[in-house]
Order: C-alpha cells, then structure tokens, then sequence
C-alpha cells in the first residue's frame, strides 16, 4: 500500500491511524500475558503516542525476489585467494557468495529452532531483523521458533533468553532500539567460549544462530561457525551487519543498518543548531559525533547540513596533522568569518579524531603502556596532581610535554577513563571541549597580535546516544526486515558462516537483491591486544571516495560562507522522494562504483 497521506484535514494522524488498521491491526494494548512476563518479555508501548500506533502498523517493503521459495543461485568466487585466512577457516572460506532468485524451493519438512544475539551498541532497525527472521521462518514452517538470548552474547553463554512469539514481537515492530531482549559487548573469543555456545544450542536444541552486530561481532560470528563445523555440528551461523558507525561494509554489503537513521537524526539536530546560531549570531556550536573510528558520520552528516568546518580523521592521519595544526585552521576560520561581521559558526567533530592526530595517538600509546605496566603504583596513588605527575615522569619527553599541556580535565580522562583491557576509552575524552580551550586560547594570541578582534562565545555538544534507538527511517525498517528475512533463507540452505547481504540499496526496495557472502572472505590479518588475528576489517572513509571528494568540493566555501542546510526530521508517511531516501554518501558511492 502507499504511504502517501493528505494532511489536509483536522486530525490528521486520527486519519493516519484509521487507514493503517484497516489493512494491519495496531496494538493498542499490552497483552495481559505479556504484562506477567519478567524484565525483556514486557512491552514498554503502554502509552503510544499517534505516530507510534501509526508506526507499529507499517508493513517494510521486500525484494519482489524474496519469498520463503526463493532459491539460492551461487556466485563466482573472485580469483584472489588469501591462503592465510584460508588456513584458519578451512571449512567456510571456500564457500560461494549466493543471491536469492525467484523460483519454488522445496518447503523444509522440520522445523527451525533459531536463536539471536544482539549484540555490541543498539541500531536503529535491529527490532526489524528480528521480526524479518521470524516471520520468514514462520512461513517456511509454522513450527518453527526464534529464541532471544538475553543482554548479548552473555546470554548465549549462560543459556539465558526467551522464546520470542508473535504477541511480544508485534510490541516492537518498527521501532528503535534492543530492548525486547537487550545487547551486550561480551565477546565470544577462546574455545571455551565456543563450547559453552555449542553447549547451549544443544541445550536449546537450535539448528541455528543470528548475530546481529559489527566487525567484531561478525568476525566471531565467522570463528564460532568455523568452529562448529569443525567439531561436526550442524549448527548454522549467520551474520546481520549492524552499527551506525557505518563501517563495516564492502563485500557484498554496501551499508550497516542504523546508520542512516542515526545520521538523519544527527543531522536534524546539527540542522536545528545552525538555524539558531544563524538567529542568535553569536554562537559558535563545537559538535563531536558518535563514530568510534571512522569518520563516516562526521562526513555524511556534512554532506546533510553544509557546516563552516569538519573535521575527518582519516585526513587527519594521512596528512599528519598535528593538534596544533588544526587548532589554528579552526581559529583561521573563525577570524576570517569575524572579519565579515558573521561571528558564529558550527564544527563537526568525529568521535575517534584523538587518536589519528600522531603526537595524540603517540602519547595514548605510551600511556597504555605506561599503565600496564605501574598499575598498582598508580593505583596507590590518591590525588590526582599526583597522580597526572607519575604518569608525566614516565613518558618519553616529547608525549610527557605534550601531556602537561593539556587541560587538566582531559589529562585526567586520559589516565582515569580505561576500558577492560586498560586502554584509553577515546569515546569518553571531551575532545570537543579540548579543541575549545585550545581555540580560545589561540584566538588571544591573535587578538594580542591584532589579527582577531571579535568575542568567541563556544558551546559544546556531544550527539551520540540520541541517534541509536531512533525509530527507524522507512529505508532502515525495510532494509532491516529484508537482512532478517534473507537470513531465514541462509538457515534453510544452510550455509553457515556467511553475513546477510542487500544490494542495490539505492534503488527502490523492489528491485534490491537479497544474498549471502561468506565471512571468512572478509577476514584479514591485524594486531589486536599484541596478537596477529582474523578479523573484518573497519572500513574507514577513503579520501579518494566520492564521499569525501564531494565535500572536498565544496568545504573550503562553506567554511566563510554561511550555506547551512536543514534536513529536519525523519519522514515516515509522503512520497518515497521525501521519506525512503537513503544517505548521500550510499548515493555517492553507488554512482561511483
């Protein structure tokens, strides 16, 4: 049906919601049972807003190619063969990528008994997978069944979950977050964790397992398949590419799910900001953004809004710039915008922009190395004066210089915020903050010098957790039911250790072709914790992309010009032009390739 509403008479969204239950029943209660049920079985939709209802109701649009018989047509393998990942996935490298065809695939006369994981940060459109899987298991066979691992892979580790039926999935239907079972970020990594899996879907009786989740996440996923193979299970493992960062991709899998919702909400937010700083005229907004190390959000929100500068951390590393030299571009633009009379301005920051500057990435180096190795001496240490001066005095003299420069506040994130394996956690550095007190404090050099003579008034933000749980855009809704959908088909034939894959993903949703690509292909060799492993590489923006190129084009006017965009928020209901666009940078990469 179209999604195409007048809202031209009163109570529209009366309207909205009367259409859309004559076609699909909208909730309008919890169930008693399900208000009987513990912590993740109870829906939290008691009181829906209109646009909720309306919402719940929307049926995600699927490849005219996919149905529960279509059949899987195996694609040439490419010629280069990478022999040693081969050797350490001897059972699933040389599987064949596959595309599903229309066709009459004999029905499956056992039941599946699948189980799913979400795993790693929330995504907008992993309630969609879920419920793509569970209804194309349903029609392959009405017995079959989808188990819901509680909090992530912990939950598959001590066999804790619940068996998700119709009435609490219709609960959670197009909307945001992971909360019908909750994620975690226990990482399923030795042979014990291994077994313990196999264990528990013996104990499950499951013929299968989706993960849901990032580089990491499927790059286990791939070890725990090849590891199931191996040992003659037949459990079969399958892949869902999820993460806002938009950094897993390539292969076969042009985006992750949730990062166009996230990047549509960031930028309606960046989009608000730059309206008020454009009334207000006086504000300059330093906006750091979720992306834990590549910069495809930064980027792709540019692309969105048009802001005066931001900053991409994989340039940042490829040129070599060091902190200094960014913070005097900055105040070079804020100068130059001062100097004709516009005395505000916005800048994009990506989240993991530390650690590609080289003196910072040095000195975060040096400090893993240094706490590793006098932890307890630290430790022992009360004040943290005292503490930041250890650490100082332990340095190399060049990263001890660098740190007693900083601002004491980020100093102590450096040594006090550290993640299990006593890393800094660069996510919770305030670099927004930092690059603020460095500004300023270049901008009163300047003024001292004469060469600046405004006020700088900055404000920080941090959009990171806003963007997660959105509910998600129509293409994140359709594109995560068809991933869910596709990995049904993947457990019917299957083909273990292989990721969902949709491609054509900038054409309308009819026309996308459905698939699997092995994951052992994606594998490469890095160092991780001091160890050479396979592992799916992160896929940061490539300077010479036809992302990056585009705002290349066009940066160095919207810097002094004011030429802000205003996406505003997500559409759900209108023509497909105004609510089932995708990102620019899909739409630029795919007319590029």
């Amino acid at each position: 049906m179209s999604n195409a509403i007048a809202f031209n008479k009163p109570h529209g969204w009366n309207k909205i919601i009367e259409q859309f239950k004559k076609t699909t029943p909208v909730l309008q209660s919890t169930p008693a049972k399900l208000k009987q049920r513990p912590r993740y079985q109870t829906s939290p939709m008691l009181h829906q807003s209109a646009l909720a209802q309306a919402r719940s109701a929307y049926r995600p649009k699927l490849p005219a190619s996919l149905n529960e018989k279509s059949t899987a047509q195996p694609q040439a393998s490419p010629d280069a063969v990478d022999e040693a990942i081969r050797a350490q996935f001897p059972q699933t490298y040389g599987q064949p990528a596959v595309t599903f065809a229309a066709g009459n695939a004999p029905v499956p006369t056992k039941p599946h008994r699948a189980g799913v994981i979400l795993s790693g940060g929330p995504a907008p459109g992993g309630h969609n997978v879920i419920a793509g899987l569970f209804d194309a298991l349903k029609k392959l066979n009405p017995a079959s069944t989808v188990f819901g691992f509680r909090n992530g892979p912990d939950g598959l580790l001590k066999n804790d979950g619940i068996e998700i039926d119709s009435a609490l999935l219709d609960a959670y239907r197009n909307t945001g977050g992971f909360d019908i079972i909750g994620s975690g970020r226990t990482k399923l990594e030795s042979e014990a964790d291994f077994l313990r899996a196999l264990e528990t879907a013996a104990a499950r009786q499951l013929t299968a397992l989706v993960v849901i989740g990032g580089d990491d996440s499927n790059s286990n996923a791939s070890k725990l398949a090849e590891f199931a193979k191996s040992r003659g299970s037949a459990l079969t493992v399958v892949g869902v590419p999820k993460t806002i960062d938009g950094d897993l991709k390539g292969a076969g899998i042009e985006t992750s799910f949730g990062f166009d919702t996230a990047c549509k909400v960031y930028s309606d937010l960046i989009g608000n900001i730059q309206r008020d700083a454009l009334s207000a005229r006086k504000y300059w907004h330093f906006i750091k953004l979720m992306g834990r190390s590549a910069s495809h959000i930064a980027l792709e929100c540019a692309l969105q809004t048009r802001p005066n500068i931001t900053l991409v951390s994989e340039e940042v590393a490829a040129k070599k710039s060091t902190l200094g030299g960014i913070v005097a571009g900055i105040a070079d633009t804020i100068a130059a915008r001062a100097a004709n009379g516009e005395k505000f301005g916005t800048v994009l920051i990506p989240e993991g922009l530390i650690e590609f500057v080289p003196e910072m990435g040095s000195l975060i180096s040096e400090l893993n190395e240094t706490l590793a190795h006098h932890a307890d001496a630290f430790n022992a240490i009360p004040a943290l004066p005292e503490k930041r001066a250890f650490v100082a005095a332990k340095l190399q003299p060049a990263a001890a210089a660098l740190y007693k420069s900083l601002p004491d506040d980020i100093a102590n994130q450096l040594i006090l915020d550290r993640d299990p394996h006593g890393n800094v956690q660069v996510a919770r550095i305030d670099t927004q903050r930092l690059l603020i007190d460095l500004v300023e404090a270049r901008l009163k050099e300047m003024k001292a010098a004469g060469a600046y003579k405004a006020s700088f008034a900055p404000l920080p933000h941090y959009f990171g957790y806003e963007g997660r749980c959105a509910a998600p855009s129509n293409f994140d809704a359709d594109y995560c039911y068809t991933l869910g959908f596709t990995a049904a088909l993947l457990i019917r034939d299957g083909l273990t250790g292989t990721i969902a894959s949709v491609r054509g993903l900038t054409r309308p949703a009819s026309e996308w072709q459905a698939g699997g690509v092995p994951l052992a292909r994606m594998m490469n060799i890095e160092r991780r914790h001091g160890k050479m492993v396979p592992v799916i590489k992160k896929a940061l923006v490539e300077l010479d992309g036809a992302p990056f190129r585009e705002f290349e084009k066009h940066r160095a006017a919207w810097a002094i010009e004011t030429s802000y965009a205003f996406p505003g928020p997500i559409q759900y209901f209108g023509p497909a032009e105004v609510c089932d666009t995708t990102t620019a940078t899909l739409r630029l990469e795919t007319a590029a390739s």
